[in-house]
């Protein structure tokens, strides 16, 4: 099997238009720990609402652990021939994250301890409205997942986001708490045959402008 690291660099733009969602894969190119580390630390640099970061990534790597995937996302002939495939999960109890994400800054004098008890309280407040925990799960994960596929492409590697696989099935098989919800699965892999062709929808069709 043949291992691929990337270091290449392109421009932002460029990365935009090559990102396509990819589903054939060449087998026999497997994907280091490092390089989807690399790809990882760069997704969780996605902005969330107040910085709670409300993603968690599982790693599904090595063809053994692709196999117990496969019928989970119904029979997906991608899943296999990735070299990996990353699920992304929203946090529904990302208030949990607030004093790792806020003491550092108090103890780096960034901001007051008062100003930390004050954003404490506001994300309290939001976490009793279960409506809200969700859509903040759904959200903020799609924005880390996003910026995920963008450092693969960035990087050189195909991905594609599926969201066609049984989430109860994927939560017992992989030992996933209900502290979080499975969003997407994310292959990633070296694509042997290019993406379907797309169309977007024009610019006027997608935008509303509000000028008075």
């Amino acid at each position: 099997m043949t291992s691929t690291n990337t270091t290449s660099k392109k421009d932002f733009f460029t990365v935009i238009n090559e990102r396509k969602s990819v589903r054939k894969y060449d087998p026999n190119v497997s994907i280091s720990k490092e390089e989807l580390r690399d790809i990882i630390e760069t997704a969780g640099k996605a902005p969330s609402a107040w910085n709670l970061q409300h993603w968690h990534f599982v790693v599904i790597h090595g063809k053994t652990a692709q196999q117990r995937l496969y019928p989970i996302a119904y029979h997906q002939q991608q899943i296999l021939d990735a070299s990996a495939v990353i699920a992304v999960l929203g946090d529904l109890e990302a208030n949990r994250n607030t004093d790792a994400v806020y003491d550092p800054l108090v103890q780096q004098g960034q901001i007051s301890k008062e100003t930390k008890e004050r954003i404490a309280q506001q994300i309290e407040m939001a976490y009793t409205n279960k409506q809200y925990v969700r859509d903040a799960a759904f959200q903020n994960a799609a924005l880390a997942a996003m910026q995920l596929m963008l450092a693969a492409t960035a990087k050189g590697w195909a991905t594609c986001p599926i969201g066609g696989f049984d989430v109860n099935q994927f939560k017992q098989a992989f030992h996933i708490s209900d502290r979080y919800i499975p969003t997407m699965l994310i292959t990633i892999g070296k694509s042997i045959a290019p993406a379907r062709h797309t169309t977007r929808l024009p610019v006027e069709a997608i935008t509303t402008w509000v000028e008075q």
